[in-house]
C-alpha cells in the first residue's frame, strides 16, 4: 500500500492559506525610534569626527593628545609624545594615516553591524517589522565579504590601546615634562583608554580568541576563567560600544578646547 503525502505548501507570507497584509507591520508601538537615534548618534559622529580629521590642527596641549592624532607618527605632528616615522606632507592631516584602524575595526564590529544594518539599510528596522528588500545573501559577496576582516582589526585595535594608555601616562606630566602631576585632562584621557579597553576585551572576536575551540574547559582552567570574564564583558558590549564611542569623541573635544584656549586645564597637584 502506498501512501500519497499532500504537496508541501510553499514557505513565506504570501503562501496559499496565509493572510495578506499589506501593512508593512502591525506594530503600533514606535518601533521606528531605535533606528532613528542609531541613525543620529553616528552620523553625529562621523561627521564630527571627519571634521576633526581634516581640520590638521588643535589637537595637541602639552601634556595632552587627541585620539584622532594618536599615534601620530609623521613629522608634521605637534608634539612629541610617539616617535615620527616618516615625513609627511603638510597638507595631510596625520589623523588619516591611523583612523582607518579603528574605523574598521568599529565598522566590522558584530555590535556595529546589527545597529547599522537595521538602522541605515532596513534589514530589518525592528523585530515583525519587514524589510524593503526583495534578496537576502548576508554577508557573502562584496563589499560585506570585508566583514570577515574583523579579528584581524581586533589585533591591530589592541596595538592603539596600549598607545593610548601611554599618551595617559604621559599625561601625569606638566607643561615642563616633570612627572606625577595631574589635571582634569589626565582623568579625560585615562576614562577613555580604560572605556576602549573594555569595549575592546568585551568584543565577540575577543571571547572567541580567549576560549574558542575548547573541547574541554577543565584541561584549560586559566583559559575558562579569561573566557567566564570575557563573557561577562560581552554581555555589555553594546553598552560598551556607545559609551567608548561618545567617549572618544568627548576626550577629542576636551583636547580641543585646551588647545584653542578656550579653558585651562584645572590641575589637581
Amino acid at each position: 500500500m502506498t501512501t500519497t503525502l499532500p504537496p508541501r505548501r510553499p514557505p513565506g507570507p504570501h503562501a496559499p492559506g496565509r493572510a495578506t497584509i499589506a501593512a508593512r507591520t502591525l506594530r503600533t508601538d514606535r518601533w521606528w525610534l531605535q533606528p532613528a537615534i542609531t541613525v543620529a548618534v553616528l552620523v553625529a559622529f562621523i561627521a564630527y569626527s571627519t571634521v576633526r580629521a581634516f581640520e590638521n590642527a588643535h589637537y595637541f596641549a602639552e601634556p595632552y593628545i587627541s585620539p584622532f592624532y594618536s599615534p601620530c607618527i609623521t613629522t608634521a605632528c605637534e608634539g612629541s609624545s610617539f616617535p615620527e616615522l616618516f615625513t609627511g606632507p603638510s597638507w595631510i592631516s596625520p589623523a588619516l594615516y591611523i583612523l582607518v584602524v579603528p574605523l574598521g575595526f568599529r565598522l566590522t564590529c558584530y555590535y556595529y553591524r546589527k545597529a547599522y544594518y537595521r538602522s541605515f539599510w532596513m534589514s530589518p528596522p525592528a523585530c515583525a517589522v519587514a524589510e524593503p528588500h526583495r534578496t537576502y545573501t548576508g554577508e557573502t559577496r562584496f563589499p560585506l565579504l570585508f566583514q570577515n576582516v574583523h579579528r584581524y582589526f581586533f589585533y591591530l585595535g589592541l596595538l592603539f590601546n596600549a598607545v593610548l594608555t601611554y599618551d595617559a601616562v604621559l599625561a601625569f606630566r606638566d607643561e615642563r615634562g616633570e612627572w606625577f602631576h595631574m589635571g582634569l585632562g589626565t582623568l579625560v584621557l585615562l576614562t577613555n583608554a580604560a572605556l576602549l579597553w573594555l569595549y575592546s576585551l568585551s568584543c565577540h572576536s575577543c571571547r572567541h580568541i580567549v576560549g574558542g575551540r575548547l573541547n574541554h574547559f577543565s584541561r584549560h582552567p586559566v583559559r575558562y576563567r579569561l573566557w567566564g570574564w570575557v563573557s561577562a564583558l560581552n554581555g555589555r558590549h553594546m553598552q560598551l560600544a556607545w559609551v567608548s564611542l561618545v567617549g572618544v569623541a568627548l576626550t577629542d573635544l576636551y583636547v580641543r578646547m585646551l588647545a584653542t584656549g578656550a579653558f585651562d586645564d584645572p590641575r589637581f597637584f
